[in-house]
C-alpha cells in the first residue's frame, strides 16, 4: 500500500496530463467523469492530478519529518543510555518538560509565530515528535551497554562516540525503525489536520489536508472533495501501521506469537 500510493505521487506527470494548478471555470465542481476522474473543485482544477501532486508533499512531510525527529532522538538516547549519571538526568529531565506540552498546542504555537509553509511545517513536527524516540533509545542502550562486546570495546580503549556509535547503536536500531514506521503515519495525520486548519501547507499547493479544507465548504454539493481525500489520508495511515506491525514481527519475533521452530 505504501509503495503504491509513492509510485502514484512520484509518476504524477507520467499518469495524468492535468496541472495541479490549471484553473477552468468553466468545468468548476464537475462530478466525477471519463475526463477528471476525481471530478473538480471549485476553481475548475482537476482534483486527481491534485491528489497525485499533494501526495508528494504529504510523503514528504511524514518522512522528512521523522528523519529529523530520528536524528535528534538517536543523539540524546544514545548519550543518556551509555552515559547515565548527570548526563541522562539532564536529557530525561528535558524529555520530561517537552512531554508536558500539549503537542499540538505547542506545534500551533511554532506555527504561528514561524509561519506556515512546507519547510517550517516538517521542522517543527520533527522538532517536536522525538521525545519518544529518544526513550526508546536510552532503554535500549541501558540493556545493550551491559553487553561482553561494549566490556571489550571499553577495556581495549576504543573511544566512546566508535563505541556507541559504531558497536551499540546497529543493534538498537530495530525498535527504531518500527517506532519511525509509526511516526511516518502520525507526522502526515498532523500534517493534515494542521493544513485542515489553514496552519499547514498553504494553498495553491495542493497537500490532503487543504484539499479536504476546501471540499468542507461544498460538502453537499461535491461530495468528491471531501471523499478522495480523506479516503487517502485514511489509506496512507494504515498502510504505515501495518508495514510498522509487519516490520515488528519480522524483527522481534518474539512478540508475533511464533516460536523459533515455526
Amino acid at each position: 500500500m505504501v509503495l503504491f500510493l509513492v509510485l502514484l505521487s512520484l509518476g504524477a506527470p507520467v499518469i495524468t496530463s492535468y496541472q495541479p494548478y490549471a484553473q477552468n471555470l468553466e468545468t468548476r465542481l464537475t462530478p466525477p467523469n471519463p475526463q477528471h476522474w476525481f471530478g473538480t473543485d471549485e476553481f475548475g482544477r482537476d482534483v486527481f492530478a491534485r491528489m497525485l501532486y499533494g501526495g508528494r508533499v504529504s510523503l514528504s512531510v511524514g518522512l522528512v519529518a521523522v528523519a529529523i525527529s530520528l536524528a535528534i532522538g538517536l543523539f540524546l538516547g544514545a548519550l543518556a543510555g551509555y552515559f547515565g549519571g548527570w548526563v541522562d538526568q539532564v536529557i530525561m529531565r528535558t524529555v520530561d518538560i517537552v512531554l508536558c506540552i500539549p503537542t499540538l498546542f505547542l506545534i500551533l504555537m511554532l506555527i504561528t509565530f514561524i509561519g506556515p509553509n512546507l519547510l517550517n511545517i516538517m521542522i517543527v513536527i520533527g522538532l517536536t515528535s522525538w521525545t519518544e524516540l529518544s526513550r526508546l533509545v536510552r532503554a535500549e542502550f541501558l540493556t545493550l551497554r551491559r553487553r561482553d562486546y561494549v566490556s571489550a570495546a571499553v577495556a581495549l580503549g576504543v573511544p566512546d562516540l566508535r563505541i556507541i556509535f559504531r558497536h551499540i547503536l546497529p543493534n538498537a536500531l530495530a525498535p527504531v525503525f518500527i517506532s519511525a514506521t509509526f511516526g511516518v503515519a502520525g507526522a502526515i495525520l498532523l500534517e493534515s489536520g494542521l493544513s485542515f486548519l489553514g496552519l499547514g501547507v498553504q494553498p495553491p499547493v495542493p497537500s490532503w489536508g487543504n484539499i479536504l479544507t476546501a471540499g468542507k465548504d461544498y460538502i453537499t454539493q461535491a461530495w468528491w472533495l471531501t471523499l478522495f481525500p480523506g479516503l487517502a489520508i485514511f489509506l496512507t495511515v494504515l498502510g504505515y501501521n501495518l508495514l510498522g506491525d509487519g516490520l515488528r514481527d519480522l524483527l522481534d519475533p518474539r512478540l508475533s506469537g511464533t516460536t523459533p521452530n515455526d
